[in-house]
């Protein structure tokens, strides 16, 4: 009986862990065109499939076009945010080529919590 109780236990707790990857914190510094990091920078093409490991990143096909409005700085820098459709999340860098450059000069600024939460529809999922 103690083993059974052990193992639901342990079957409780892993959906609790993988709910924290999926909030962790990527990097405290990221890069943005102004200061509330609300203007594109960058709109680049995909140069392949890329289909992220959770809700946090964006999926996308060879071809299609993303709206760039940040990059990771200092830690993770491979990673940029950016847009495609009504779509938003993280991708890497290397995974897209830029088309056209908005913004030349970068902004570093301080990531808020809200920046590695899940966003479904309109509304951040807590996990």
């Amino acid at each position: 009986m103690s083993r059974i109780l052990d193992q639901r236990i342990f079957l409780l707790v892993i959906p609790f862990l993988t709910s924290l990857h999926s909030t962790k914190v990527l990097s405290e510094w990221k890069k943005c065109g102004d200061q509330e990091c609300e203007t594109a920078m960058s709109r680049v093409q995909a140069t392949t499939d890329y289909l992220g490991p959770d809700c946090r990143y964006l999926n996308f096909k060879t071809g299609e076009e993303i709206m760039v409005y940040s990059k990771l700085a200092r830690k993770n820098e491979n990673l940029w945010t950016g847009s495609k459709g009504k779509d938003f999340g993280y991708f890497p860098r290397d995974a897209v080529k830029v088309e056209e450059v908005f913004i030349a000069e970068e902004v570093e600024v301080l990531t808020k919590e809200t920046d590695f939460l899940c966003l479904h529809g309109d509304k951040y999922a807590f996990e």
